[in-house]
């Protein structure tokens, strides 16, 4: 009888613990509407900031460059047949960037964005679209001047490309992914040759880590004043998105060519007409020239600029390991004051003119120094 008491005190007390604990509390809020526990002050009270913080200067010139610069971008719309093993020839549309260049309409932007289209459609920052004539191609430099009618045009501002530094501030606007009006920011990572998947080199290509993808190709690459240095053209990436290595055309290779794409829809590119081997220290040596730089001229293109100039081929034949070449003939050291090394150094100096342009060639000749003029004319193109 004594363990039985005990026993029911501890079932009892057990018992109004879960009741005023557990069951109890459950009942009662089961018995409220869902929202009933939810307070409705008189009065809602949030923390807002102090007032209205100003920008930055910096966030002040990112904004300008953008509105300075989104009326004169525009987005490039192209259509072409692919021919398509099952289905035979099929409609693709491509899409990229441009920007206008003068009230007359021409747009600049790049030659794989028009490439084989038979439709070329632009629209502008206001939504207007217009159709649009191709009026001239360079797909050596991937450059293509497009042109449309429309009014009240805001043409870009170009820059010069010369002497950019690496570490400069960049922005590019373009409609990446088709996203019209996008513009990024970065800085000059490189300035370095690179070659395009057409296989067309770009000399002193802009290399940026400003995000650029595709549907920004074509569109403009502007400097802290938001003038325009480059045309954004590719990327390097194993996924084909943004991967923080992008390209741009310097924008003074573009200007070098505008001239002929828009009266012309060609480029009259410039040559000076010879065959050329660079000299080394070594060659020098061997040779017994006075400098130990420079291209030697081998041969002179019958006809071309540098014979009509005077310029002279070599005569005495030799081997360069097991490839016959010419000696004797003149040195190429400098072209308008501008010391050339190599056959990439005097490709970048044509870059810089056009056909019909005179150039100063600096030469040496049986080791006699002397400057000559020449009238750059026309390459021939390769088929």
């Amino acid at each position: 009888m004594r363990l039985i008491r005990p026993a029911i005190f501890a079932l009892l007390l057990a018992g109004a613990f879960f009741y005023f604990t557990t069951w109890r509390s459950n009942s009662q809020l089961s018995l409220l509407h869902p929202t009933e526990w939810l307070a409705h002050p008189a009065q809602v009270e949030i923390t807002e900031a102090a007032g209205n913080e100003g920008l930055d200067s910096e966030e002040q010139n990112n904004i300008l460059v953008y509105r300075r610069n989104i009326p004169s971008v525009v987005n490039v719309t192209s259509r072409a047949m692919t021919f398509d093993f099952f289905y035979g020839l099929t409609p693709q549309e491509g899409q990229g960037s441009g920007f206008v260049i003068d009230k007359a309409g021409h747009i600049l932007t790049n030659y794989h964005v028009v490439a084989d289209a038979r439709q070329v459609e632009v629209t502008l920052h206001n939504r207007k679209k217009y159709k649009a004539t191709i009026v001239g191609t360079d797909p050596a430099h991937d450059l293509a001047v497009i042109q449309i009618q429309a009014p009240d045009l805001v043409p870009a501002v170009l820059g010069d490309s010369r002497n950019l530094q690496v570490g400069q501030k960049v922005y590019a606007i373009g409609n990446p992914f088709g996203l019209a009006g996008t513009m990024t920011r970065g800085i000059v990572s490189s300035i370095r040759p690179v070659r395009e998947p057409s296989g067309a080199t770009i000399d002193e290509a802009i290399q940026t880590d400003a995000a650029i993808n595709p549907g920004n190709s074509g569109g403009p690459l502007m400097n802290w004043h938001g003038e325009v240095i480059g045309i954004n053209t590719m990327i390097l990436s194993s996924v084909g998105q943004n991967a923080g290595i992008g390209f741009a055309i310097p924008i003074n290779t573009a200007k070098a060519v505008l001239n002929d794409l828009m009266t012309l829809g060609r480029v009259r590119r410039p040559a000076l007409g010879v065959r050329t081997i660079p000299i080394s220290a070594e060659l020098a040596d061997e040779m017994g020239l006075p400098v130990d730089y420079g291209l030697l001229i081998v041969q002179v293109i019958p006809g071309g600029s540098a014979e009509q100039a005077g310029l002279r081929g070599g005569t005495e034949r030799a081997y360069l390991g097991n490839i016959p070449i010419m000696l004797g003939g003149d040195l190429i050291v400098a072209i308008d004051g501008e010391k050339i090394e190599d056959e990439q150094t005097l490709s970048q100096m044509m870059n810089n003119h056009r056909a019909g342009d005179t150039v100063k060639v600096t030469i040496y000749r049986n080791k006699k120094k002397l400057d000559v003029t020449v009238a750059l004319g026309e390459a021939r193109e390769q088929v």
